[in-house]
């Protein structure tokens, strides 16, 4: 079985949620969804389109340097 890896968005969310104290379990149920389908968001098994932005101000992510490094 292959190990699953974190998308560029995914690694960057995470080492956020690490630096704020949040866990996935928080994060999710601040957005509106299950840690599973954040997971999924994480490792780009769905796109997300619907909570990134969300996401993203929650944690204080500039949405703009995601897009230069992904």
């Amino acid at each position: 079985m292959q190990k699953r890896k974190l998308t560029q968005v995914g690694i960057i969310i995470r080492k956020r949620l690490i630096e704020v104290g949040k866990t996935q379990v928080q994060l999710a149920k601040e957005i509106g969804t299950s840690k599973i389908y954040l997971n999924h968001i994480l490792h780009g098994e769905r796109s997300g389109k619907k909570y990134l932005a969300k996401i993203f101000s929650i944690l204080g992510i500039d949405p703009d340097s995601v897009k230069r490094t992904a």
